[in-house]
């Protein structure tokens, strides 16, 4: 039998998903989903997903996990797609145009919650929402999944990071291809605290198992979410 606390039944009856026609960015109207959560969540959360090159979207794997890990704790948690992805306006614009997307929809959250906001992104979204949201005094807490140093021919460089006062969670797998352990860990050493970086053993970049350790990580990079979130945060 599973238990769960008094807090986590209520987010998984209350929390509803509803379709944002109000998001836009510079290039158009943005499409989005949010999850409800409840109305005396302490904080809202921003989810950004991976290349649209590799397929990425806001329905991405990684992504809808991410935001049950959020919405566990009741938090309503938005998801969009980037410029020129499925319904969203625009034109794909390598990461810089979607750093203003990102922005549009921290300033969409702000506007309807008028709460602190947590942010987690996957891959190449880490990438753009981390560069969006460090320093940025509306976001709280940074989470960034399978952080990319080389993909696909695309180079990413975290100069910025050593400007990110924010708590940040950094979770990858051991077996990440495009985020090798030594690249990540360099970067990781010039991160300001507060900051934590979690290794999933067996795991793929995209949190999925290896030979020598199938089935999917997924459920693992939720709990050290759920764990760290609790932690840093005080959400139960």
């Amino acid at each position: 039998m599973t238990q769960t606390t008094d807090s986590q039944a209520r987010s998984q009856t209350s929390s509803q998903i509803k379709s944002i026609e109000d998001l836009r960015g510079p290039a158009g109207r943005l499409e989005a989903l949010l999850n409800t959560g409840r109305d005396d969540a302490p904080y809202t959360a921003l989810v950004c997903h991976p290349h649209p090159a590799g397929g990425g979207t806001m329905h991405n794997k990684v992504v809808y996990h991410a935001m049950k890990a959020f919405s566990s704790f009741g938090l309503p948690v938005l998801r969009f797609n980037f410029r020129g992805v499925g319904l969203s306006e625009g034109e794909h614009d390598d990461g810089k145009g979607e750093q203003n997307d990102a922005r549009a929809a921290l300033g969409w959250l702000e506007h309807n919650f008028k709460r602190p906001i947590l942010f987690a992104g996957f891959s190449f979204g880490s990438h753009v929402g981390l560069r969006a949201c460090c320093g940025d005094v509306r976001v709280k807490g940074l989470i960034g999944l399978g952080l990319p140093v080389r993909a696909e021919g695309r180079d990413y460089k975290y100069g910025f990071l050593p400007r990110c006062d924010e708590p940040k969670l950094f979770i990858s797998g051991d077996h990440d291809e495009y985020g090798p352990r030594e690249a990540l860990e360099q970067m990781f050493a010039r991160a300001p605290e507060p900051k934590r970086l979690v290794w999933v053993a067996g795991a793929d970049h995209f949190f999925q198992g290896t030979v020598d350790s199938p089935g999917a990580k997924l459920n693992v990079m939720q709990q050290e979410m759920r764990l760290w979130l609790g932690t840093e945060f005080g959400l139960s």
